[in-house]
């Protein structure tokens, strides 16, 4: 059977007073429309409940982010924690939200929560937003009756995770821009600007220098298969990404190469670290059971290697050993840190909260290797940049220097 969609209606009615009202409202079709409408005590006139158009120049819905989600778990949990009912908590995030379709996946949920069901069902209709961590904290709430308490855990997990992402974005971006723009520059000036002057280099009748020449030929040969080039460019970004996405075992080389870059891997194993860390917490706060929640944890990890070392992790508990013990195992991966972080939070009874403090020390970590990376990047690359567009001023200017062997 297939699932019903909601769709944005306008409406025009009449409320208690006999004023003349009007308004939108997310919903699956109009006879739901007209019911709620009855629920706020307002008649709707015949015929002017219509379902909005989108128009040829209608603004276009926004894809929904993570950041989307995080809100969205602050806002529910806010609202739960204030005792405002789940289903009047969804009208109010969902009709105040900015993203059109951040507000249709609400009332969707909504809608499935109003049939009857759980929020861990509804949630779990929507695999692409709402990852199984997500859905089994939400269900562990439900079944416990402290709902209010996991989404605050839920809510928390998703900001600091965000922030992590940002902050590793931020340092991915950087040089990766700067290069963009390094090459971009130089292609202009050999395009536009190398061949005005290799044309006044042939009325000087001096021998141009070897560097020059080869600035001239390589400018030439530039200009000569240009599309030729922007289509290898096009087709090697292709089929990276396509590669990315078809093949399991280009990705994990990807993940492997990652973790042995110089600066760029001690980065990647402390947000890997931080991942595990906030997410084993979080599943453990909630009760969930160590090795159900370390499918999960492997998920979140972001990297295939710490992926397979965690799911390694998980049966080994299975098997009867301690969390310490199977950690220490891999050394390589898992800091001495937190292999005795996680000892004394087993021998305490307070995993949870080592985990958290694991958790916090790496995020930290993260943000000071962006810094130290950022701080390290920027001679390097203004270097960079020096070295090739400088390098291509200078190959201009040297015949200009011969000029007086000619006159």
């Amino acid at each position: 059977m297939a699932k019903s969609t909601t769709a944005m209606f306008t409406w025009e009615g009449t409320n208690k007073k006999g004023q003349t009202v009007k308004g939108e409202m997310m919903s699956v079709s109009i006879d739901l429309v007209k019911a709620e409408l009855r629920k706020q005590n307002i008649m709707p006139k015949k015929g002017r409940i219509k379902k909005k158009s989108n128009g040829l120049f209608s603004k276009r819905e926004k894809a929904i982010t993570t950041k989307d989600i995080a809100v969205f778990s602050r806002q529910l949990a806010t609202m739960m924690k204030a005792g405002v009912p789940m289903v009047q908590a969804f009208d109010i995030v969902g009709q105040g939200h900015s993203n059109p379709s951040m507000t249709k996946l609400i009332m969707q949920i909504k809608m499935d929560i109003e049939a009857g069901g759980t929020l861990a069902s509804a949630l779990n209709q929507h695999p692409a937003y709402f990852d199984d961590l997500f859905v089994s904290l939400v269900d562990a709430g439900e079944q416990s009756g402290a709902l209010e308490t996991l989404l605050e855990k839920v809510a928390t997990y998703k900001e600091k995770t965000e922030i992590l992402k940002k902050k590793i974005k931020k340092a991915m971006t950087y040089p990766i821009t700067v290069l963009i723009v390094a090459v971009v520059v130089s292609a202009i000036l050999l395009i536009f600007v190398v061949p005005t002057f290799a044309d006044m280099f042939q009325d000087f009748g001096a021998e141009l220098p070897a560097f020059t020449l080869f600035v001239v030929g390589l400018s030439d040969v530039l200009i000569d298969n240009v599309w030729f080039f922007i289509a290898g460019i096009i087709a090697a970004i292709y089929t990276f990404k396509q590669a990315k996405i078809r093949s399991k075992a280009f990705r994990d080389s990807l993940d492997k190469l990652a973790l042995r870059l110089p600066a760029f891997g001690a980065l990647t194993t402390n947000s890997c670290v931080a991942r595990f860390s906030r997410t084993l917490a979080t599943m453990f706060a909630a009760g969930v059971p160590l090795v159900e929640a370390m499918v999960s944890v492997a998920g979140a990890s972001g990297n295939s290697v710490y992926h397979k070392a965690i799911l390694q992790v998980r049966d080994d508990i299975a098997a009867g050993t301690t969390l310490q013990v199977s950690l220490s195992q891999n050394k390589e991966l898992f800091p001495n840190m937190l292999i005795q972080m996680v000892g004394i939070g087993e021998e305490s009874g307070a995993l949870d909260d080592m985990l958290d403090k694991v958790a916090e020390y790496y995020e930290a970590a993260v943000d000071d290797a962006v810094d130290n990376l950022t701080a390290l990047m920027e001679p390097l690359i203004m270097s960079f940049l020096a070295v090739i567009i400088g390098g291509l001023v200078i190959a201009m200017y040297l015949p200009i220097f011969k000029m007086g062997e000619v006159v």
